[in-house]
């Protein structure tokens, strides 16, 4: 796409607008930024790099009346498509392509894009890892922390872009096409912006949507949903199991990670040796199994990863042992799902922190997942009534309300005894008190480095 001298409207200021931004001044665009938030109430320092080049702001100023005279516009992660500047866009065919899309039509290197409801963080990081391993130039990118428009400019031939790519981010690509796609799983999630789980479902299947039959798309066959997509699919279907024997993808086999293509086995690893913990986690791997398999790399350099790869922050990550208390940052539990995940992985006495920002979701199956070694529960957040509700249907007597997250952290502390763990997994997202999942995971271990 030719963007040289187009009139194009960035919506969204946080670091993919800026990003975004940033790069079509690159390309000679004509670039419009919008916000809701006036540049005096975005934060010191966001614009920094934008500010080198000429651009226009329209920074807390309706746009709409100037949607006639723009060629583009390129939304952020999660901005409302009801906008009615939006809807003005559309009405006038005007082209509204996601950040994700602006950087895959930019770069030069073969994408690798990784959903689904949990598990994208462990599986980006762990897929990139490999390939950084196996002597590729890797860029991972995407909903991981680092906007794919940030680096599109650097990509090369023969370069890898492993993206994390969340729904919220595909809802207006339009030629987006990776080589390889994954969805690892897909539960309730993100109700609050898609109403019902099938406008989430097709949101999702947008990664595959531009996938022609030389590329692979890696599925879950475990999630019933996931499944169910392969049909729609044009891409070669390969699968991941930890319950079956699977004639193409990643499975378990008398203990030992497998993959299969064409009727050819190759045995990787066994599942004991890897090195992050749960049964999700396995899923998680197996995913990223297939996918450098799939590309061709050794199997060695895949198991010599599996064996390696430490985990992300803020993923079932161990924080500190205080008197006998250890203490669990699990903050990227943005959902009842992913919290389940966590609870599984826990195998001593375990009090839970829950609750933050509603999200729509149904906690009433998160509280029947509970095991023996849940013994209490913090409860806190926009969602402290709702999680207490459903525990109580579920017969869960045994939770604490909270007077603030610090409140939570210590109530949690003094509960536990010596050989406990204190796991933060809100279920929920965090916007109704931190700017993300990662300053709410930060600010949980510095209050437990200060214990």
């Amino acid at each position: 796409m030719e963007y040289k001298n187009k009139k194009v409207l960035v919506i969204g200021m946080a670091k993919s607008g800026v990003s975004s931004a940033v790069l079509l001044c690159k390309l000679g665009a004509d670039v419009t930024i919008y916000d809701v938030k006036r540049k005096s109430d975005l934060p010191e320092g966001l614009l920094a790099e934008l500010d080198r080049y000429e651009y226009h702001d329209m920074l807390g100023v309706d746009p709409t009346d100037r949607i006639e005279e723009m060629d583009m516009l390129v939304l952020s992660p999660g901005v409302p498509l009801g906008l009615p500047f939006i809807k003005r866009a559309y009405e006038l065919n005007k082209k509204v392509i996601a950040e994700i899309e602006l950087g895959f039509d930019v770069s030069k290197a073969d994408f690798i894009a990784i959903t689904g409801t949990n598990g994208k963080t462990t599986t980006t990081a762990l897929t990139g890892e490999i390939f950084k391993n196996a002597g590729i130039h890797t860029h991972v990118l995407g909903n991981i922390g680092v906007p794919i428009t940030q680096e599109a400019l650097d990509t090369q031939p023969g370069d890898v872009v492993v993206a994390e790519t969340a729904a919220l981010q595909l809802d207006t690509i339009d030629t987006y096409r990776p080589k390889e796609s994954a969805i690892l799983n897909i539960t309730e999630d993100h109700l609050d912006r898609y109403g019902t789980m099938e406008n989430y479902i097709a949101a999702k299947a947008k990664i595959f949507k531009n996938q022609r039959p030389e590329d692979f798309c890696v599925l879950n066959y475990d999630n019933e949903i996931v499944r169910g997509l392969a049909h729609e699919i044009d891409a070669q279907v390969f699968w991941f199991s930890t319950d079956h024997i699977l004639t193409n993808g990643a499975y378990v086999r008398d203990g030992n990670i497998c993959f299969a293509k064409d009727g050819e086995v190759q045995v990787i690893m066994p599942a004991k040796e890897l090195h992050i913990p749960g049964k999700h986690n396995l899923e998680n791997a197996l995913a990223a199994t297939a996918l450098a398999c799939l590309y061709g790399i050794p199997v060695k350099v895949v198991a010599d990863t599996l064996r390696e790869f430490p985990g992300v922050e803020h993923r079932i990550e161990f924080v500190r042992k205080v008197n006998g208390v250890s203490f669990i940052n699990d903050s990227k539990g943005t959902n009842p799902d992913a919290t389940i995940n966590a609870i599984h992985a826990m195998t001593e006495p375990t009090v839970l922190i829950l609750g933050g920002y509603d999200k729509k979701n149904d906690f009433v199956p998160l509280f029947m997942e509970f095991t023996p070694m849940i013994k209490a529960v913090l409860v806190l957040g926009d969602t402290a009534q709702k999680v207490i509700d459903a525990a109580l249907a579920c017969g869960y007597e045994n939770y604490i309300k909270a007077n603030g997250f610090e409140d939570a952290v210590l109530k949690a502390y003094s509960i536990a005894e010596p050989g406990d763990n204190v796991l933060l997994s809100p279920a929920c997202a965090s916007w109704d008190m931190f700017e993300n999942f990662e300053q709410r995971g930060s600010v949980f271990k510095e209050i437990v480095k200060g214990l």
